[in-house]
């Protein structure tokens, strides 16, 4: 369990040693500074979760000072102390962002109740706050769903390796559920009642990926205008997880390992050694073994964080599974939508079934939210799915009704010239008159692409 810090900052040497004693027995650790130049000091060096500190001081007053604190670590919680009781002096350190303010003398439960109080508020509003961002993405990709031999032996692999405190390595391409089997694996683990945190490696510039992980001190680089903690002090006790880990610079992954190895960091701009318990899940789209053969991914970090591997299936490897993930998200969007939409008809659900899905279970969501946004009948069907999927396939769907094939026959040339024409010269629009842009457009070489201009007599510039 996670020592909380104490900061203790008192002119009175007896007061100042009353409350480090009966505080280190409360199993705090505890600081003592005797005025409130030393406790700034303090306060720039490490992160306290809570300072108790006399408001009457020489030099700097303890308003003075909470406020410095407030502006170098916001998050740390402030409680008054004062032999001088005054209801303006209390409302003006309320104002400062106090969490409390008691008078001198003290009942020893009295200051116990309140530090105790003040922690858990701390304790919930963060616990909230990871809760609100668990209810934001837990529909990322609908909840884990599939009856299929491929998920069974995925369940039956997650059953095994969630309780132990081994980290885990998820493979498999954009869109396969990643993230959320990470969530599964901590949920279902000793480490549930603690935090789970993630973060995409491939999201962060680098210059401030470390900062993110480590946590800063005030003044490391510009623009670190307080003291903060990383993701790496946030999941103490939890797990983090580390998405896209094939993007971290290599100057990152040294740093990683020797978390992974010794347990322990420093903040950027920091001195003190951080020691951690964080299980740590990657996942990756990439092939890090083809990596670390190209020397980008290192060898022995690869070997760490690769100890259990879980590769998931595609979502066209295992298509007994895309009804029940469809009905899933259809149920979800028609209510979210608020659309009186009751059921898929059978020929869109054929069409769901049949596609090849290169954006996975993601994609899959994305067509039913579409659908379901678009429908306007009371059943959900192909017209709206099928447009999604032409324009993925790069193809503008065109009217059934011009194949028709009349009595009298068609002039199949014409037909296939005229369309020819057509696209040539909506390739050119698009491309703004640029033939090599407009031959990408229809992937045609620019040779190819200047016969047909010829042939049509379309002329442009290069």
């Amino acid at each position: 369990m996670e020592t909380k810090k104490i900061l203790v900052v008192d002119d009175e040497r007896s007061m100042r040693e009353f409350l480090g004693i009966m505080l280190t027995k409360e199993g705090y650790s505890v600081t003592q500074c005797p005025d409130g130049e030393t406790a700034l000091r303090q306060v720039e060096e490490d992160i306290f979760d809570l300072v108790i500190m006399d408001i009457r001081m020489p030099k700097m007053d303890g308003i003075t000072v909470l406020e410095r604190i407030k502006e170098i670590t916001p998050e740390t919680i402030a409680i008054m102390i004062t032999a001088f009781a005054s209801t303006d002096t209390a409302v003006r350190a309320m104002k400062k962002g106090a969490y409390d303010y008691i008078t001198k003398p003290f009942k020893i439960d009295e200051i116990k109740l309140i530090i105790r109080n003040a922690l858990e508020k701390k304790a919930l509003e963060k616990e909230n706050i990871l809760l609100k961002r668990l209810v934001e993405t837990k529909y990322s990709f609908g909840e884990i769903i599939g009856q299929g031999p491929k998920m069974l032996a995925l369940y039956e692999l997650m059953e095994k390796i969630s309780p132990t405190k081994t980290n885990i390595l998820i493979t498999g391409e954009s869109g396969t559920g990643k993230e959320l089997v990470a969530k599964a694996i901590h949920f279902n683990s000793p480490r549930k009642g603690k935090a789970f945190v993630t973060l995409n490696c491939g999201a962060i510039p680098e210059n401030l990926l470390e900062s993110e992980l480590f946590g800063h001190m005030k003044g490391a680089f510009t623009g670190a205008m307080y003291n903060k903690r990383g993701l790496f002090e946030v999941a103490d006790g939890g797990s983090i997880f580390l998405d896209e880990i094939g993007e971290l610079p290599l100057s990152m992954q040294v740093k990683i390992l020797r978390v992974i190895q010794d347990r322990e960091f420093t903040r950027v701009g920091g001195t003190e050694q951080i020691k951690v318990d964080v299980r740590i899940i990657s996942a990756s789209n990439k092939d890090l073994e083809e990596a670390v053969r190209e020397k980008k991914f290192r060898e022995d970090l690869y070997y760490r964080l690769n100890v259990i591997q879980t590769k998931l299936p595609l979502l066209r490897e295992r298509r007994e599974d895309i009804p029940l993930l469809a009905e899933h998200f259809f149920k979800k969007y028609s209510q979210e939508l608020d659309k009186d939409i009751r059921e898929i008809s059978p020929d869109a659900m054929k069409l769901l079934v049949n596609y090849d899905y290169p954006g996975n279970v993601r994609e899959l969501q994305n067509i039913i939210e579409r659908g379901v946004a678009l429908e306007t009948s009371t059943t959900l069907t192909v017209e709206n799915l099928k447009s999604y999927m032409d324009e993925q396939r790069g193809v503008k769907r065109i009217d059934d009704a011009l194949f028709d094939i009349p009595t009298e026959g068609i002039d199949l040339e014409m037909v296939v010239g005229d369309l020819e024409r057509s696209l040539l010269i909506k390739a050119l629009e698009r491309a703004k008159g640029v033939k090599k842009k407009a031959a990408e457009l229809l992937n045609i070489n620019f040779r190819s692409m200047r016969y047909r201009l010829e042939k049509y007599g379309l002329n442009t510039r290069d």
